[in-house]
Protein backbone atom coordinates (compact mmCIF):
# COMPACT_ATOMS: atom_id res chain seq x y z
CA UNK A 1 0.00 0.00 0.00
CA UNK A 2 1.30 3.54 -1.03
CA UNK A 3 2.59 5.77 1.58
CA UNK A 4 -0.34 8.44 -0.18
CA UNK A 5 -3.39 6.69 0.72
CA UNK A 6 -1.89 5.08 4.20
CA UNK A 7 -1.30 9.32 5.16
CA UNK A 8 -4.41 9.69 3.53
CA UNK A 9 -6.43 7.67 5.18
CA UNK A 10 -4.70 8.34 8.97
CA UNK A 11 -5.32 11.69 8.28
CA UNK A 12 -9.00 11.27 7.71
CA UNK A 13 -9.42 8.87 10.71
CA UNK A 14 -7.71 11.27 12.69
CA UNK A 15 -10.57 13.31 12.40
CA UNK A 16 -13.12 11.53 12.83
CA UNK A 17 -11.60 11.34 16.50
CA UNK A 18 -12.28 15.17 16.95
CA UNK A 19 -13.07 16.20 20.45
CA UNK A 20 -16.82 15.15 20.63
CA UNK A 21 -18.78 13.93 24.30
CA UNK A 22 -16.31 11.08 24.48
CA UNK A 23 -12.57 11.10 23.84
CA UNK A 24 -11.98 8.65 21.15
CA UNK A 25 -9.12 7.10 19.62
CA UNK A 26 -8.27 4.47 17.32
CA UNK A 27 -6.53 1.91 15.08
CA UNK A 28 -6.42 1.17 10.99
CA UNK A 29 -6.45 -2.49 10.64
CA UNK A 30 -4.65 -3.61 7.56
CA UNK A 31 -6.15 -6.51 6.17
CA UNK A 32 -4.62 -9.45 3.92
CA UNK A 33 -8.34 -9.67 2.83
CA UNK A 34 -9.14 -8.96 -0.69
CA UNK A 35 -13.05 -7.55 -1.74
CA UNK A 36 -14.37 -11.21 -2.23
CA UNK A 37 -13.90 -11.99 1.17
CA UNK A 38 -17.03 -11.02 2.79
CA UNK A 39 -16.75 -13.67 4.84
CA UNK A 40 -13.46 -13.46 6.58
CA UNK A 41 -14.09 -9.81 6.89
CA UNK A 42 -17.40 -10.28 9.11
CA UNK A 43 -15.10 -12.99 11.45
CA UNK A 44 -12.63 -10.89 11.88
CA UNK A 45 -14.79 -7.63 12.65
CA UNK A 46 -16.13 -10.39 15.68
CA UNK A 47 -12.57 -11.39 16.81
CA UNK A 48 -11.98 -7.58 16.96
CA UNK A 49 -15.52 -7.12 18.94
CA UNK A 50 -13.92 -9.10 21.43
CA UNK A 51 -10.59 -8.06 21.92
CA UNK A 52 -11.30 -4.38 22.00
CA UNK A 53 -14.62 -5.22 24.32
CA UNK A 54 -11.94 -6.80 26.90
CA UNK A 55 -9.43 -3.72 26.66
CA UNK A 56 -12.52 -1.24 27.40
CA UNK A 57 -13.38 -3.86 30.05
CA UNK A 58 -17.03 -3.22 29.74
CA UNK A 59 -18.24 -6.43 30.00
CA UNK A 60 -20.35 -8.75 26.80
CA UNK A 61 -21.26 -6.69 23.79
CA UNK A 62 -22.92 -7.23 20.41
CA UNK A 63 -22.55 -5.59 17.03
CA UNK A 64 -24.70 -3.48 15.39
CA UNK A 65 -24.52 -3.49 11.39
CA UNK A 66 -24.72 -0.42 9.66
CA UNK A 67 -27.55 -2.00 7.39
CA UNK A 68 -29.66 -2.23 10.52
CA UNK A 69 -29.77 1.36 11.21
CA UNK A 70 -30.49 4.13 8.54
CA UNK A 71 -27.90 6.56 11.04
CA UNK A 72 -25.09 4.47 9.82
CA UNK A 73 -23.70 3.22 6.14
CA UNK A 74 -23.25 -0.53 5.02
CA UNK A 75 -19.63 -1.49 6.62
CA UNK A 76 -20.06 0.37 9.29
CA UNK A 77 -20.48 -1.29 12.25
CA UNK A 78 -20.77 -0.61 16.32
CA UNK A 79 -20.28 -2.53 19.55
CA UNK A 80 -22.52 -2.25 21.87
CA UNK A 81 -23.10 -3.63 25.32
CA UNK A 82 -25.61 -6.06 25.99
CA UNK A 83 -26.54 -4.76 29.22
CA UNK A 84 -27.11 -1.01 28.25
CA UNK A 85 -25.94 -0.55 24.62
CA UNK A 86 -23.66 1.74 25.99
CA UNK A 87 -20.73 2.29 22.88
CA UNK A 88 -17.63 0.35 22.57
CA UNK A 89 -16.49 0.94 19.22
CA UNK A 90 -17.32 1.65 15.92
CA UNK A 91 -15.60 0.94 12.95
CA UNK A 92 -15.61 1.20 8.77
CA UNK A 93 -15.09 -1.49 6.85
CA UNK A 94 -12.93 0.16 3.24
CA UNK A 95 -11.85 -1.65 0.01
CA UNK A 96 -8.43 0.14 -0.58
CA UNK A 97 -5.66 -0.73 -3.66
CA UNK A 98 -7.67 -4.58 -3.29
CA UNK A 99 -7.28 -4.84 0.07
CA UNK A 100 -9.30 -4.21 3.19
CA UNK A 101 -8.79 -1.56 6.13
CA UNK A 102 -10.92 -1.69 8.87
CA UNK A 103 -11.04 1.47 10.94
CA UNK A 104 -11.80 1.11 14.53
CA UNK A 105 -12.46 4.08 17.01
CA UNK A 106 -13.13 3.66 20.19
CA UNK A 107 -12.78 5.40 24.18
CA UNK A 108 -9.20 6.71 24.82
CA UNK A 109 -9.13 4.82 28.88
CA UNK A 110 -7.78 2.04 27.08
CA UNK A 111 -4.10 1.15 27.05
CA UNK A 112 -3.20 1.79 23.16
CA UNK A 113 -0.28 -0.51 22.57
CA UNK A 114 -1.77 -3.76 23.92
CA UNK A 115 -4.68 -3.67 22.03
CA UNK A 116 -2.86 -2.69 18.78
CA UNK A 117 -0.67 -5.64 19.44
CA UNK A 118 -3.49 -8.00 20.48
CA UNK A 119 -5.43 -6.67 17.03
CA UNK A 120 -2.11 -7.10 14.73
CA UNK A 121 -1.96 -10.93 16.02
CA UNK A 122 -5.21 -11.87 14.40
CA UNK A 123 -5.83 -14.01 11.38
CA UNK A 124 -5.68 -12.24 8.28
CA UNK A 125 -4.17 -8.67 9.59
CA UNK A 126 -1.19 -7.49 7.94
CA UNK A 127 -0.58 -4.86 10.38
CA UNK A 128 -1.80 -2.16 12.81
CA UNK A 129 -1.67 1.48 12.61
CA UNK A 130 -2.33 2.81 15.92
CA UNK A 131 -4.13 6.72 15.51
CA UNK A 132 -4.04 8.88 18.93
Amino acid sequence: MSETVDSDLYTRTKALLEPGDIELVGCIVHTTLDGQQDLEMHELTVAANEVIADHAGKGETYIEAGNDDTDFSSNQFQGLTLDDEEFVWECQQLLRDGAFDIVFYYEANVDQEALAADLAALDDVDRVTQVP
